[in-house]
């Protein structure tokens, strides 16, 4: 099947974005672009976890109503969450109420201030699982790779949740750890240019 769909400009652009309307704008602007961004890590993971056994169009159709029933995402105020934060989500119509999943979000705050506090950001951490390029599979044909294992297992070794290695491997491709535009799509040009300029975080100190 013809991995390539012609966008609105006339140009190549990867065939899932054509699913559905809104898809165009984040995979134009987002998907793939290197994030180092505690907040922006965690908020993907998170979403990734979410969309288990469901489909990205969901959760990105509601992204909005999870940023603000999550605090955008600031897991130190997400750590601290009580009994009366965990009905509040479970309420929230504007969001997936599966318990554990929401549950999952609560504990991997309280992980990742520990591993901040070890490690001195999230970023720090996550970066230091980006593939060789030489290692990496043709675009789009992987659901998951011998770094998101590695670093699935290391999470769920830190007590984290939903975070097997197809769920990091999806968070690796949209994070921008690797750039899994196929290869004529007028968008990898820019992933690679944004990589190339991109500073590794914590990069000094491993």
């Amino acid at each position: 099947m013809n991995a390539m769909i012609t966008g609105p400009d006339g140009k190549p652009r990867c065939r899932w974005c054509g699913a559905a309307p809104d898809f165009l704008d984040y995979h134009d602007i987002e998907w793939g672009f290197p994030v180092s961004d505690d907040h922006g890590l965690f908020e993907k993971l998170s979403l990734e976890g979410f969309q288990s056994g469901l489909s990205w169009r969901t959760i990105l159709a509601k992204r909005e109503n999870f940023r603000a029933a999550f605090h955008r995402f600031d897991f130190d105020r997400i750590a601290s969450y009580t009994e009366h934060d965990l009905d509040r989500l479970l309420g929230d119509e504007g969001i997936v109420r599966h318990r554990g999943k929401i549950e999952a979000v609560i504990n991997n705050a309280q992980r990742a201030q520990e591993l901040v506090k070890r490690e001195g950001s999230l970023a720090a951490f996550i970066w230091r699982y980006e593939p060789d390029r030489t290692q990496l599979a043709k675009p789009q044909t992987a659901s998951t790779s011998a770094q998101s294992i590695a670093l699935s297992k290391e999470l769920k070794k830190m007590g984290w949740k939903f975070v097997g290695p197809t769920t990091v491997y999806a968070f690796m491709q949209a994070m921008g750890l690797i750039n899994d535009h196929v290869e004529d799509c007028a968008i990898r040009g820019e992933v690679e240019a944004a990589r190339q300029h991109f500073q590794r975080p914590g990069k000094e100190s491993y």
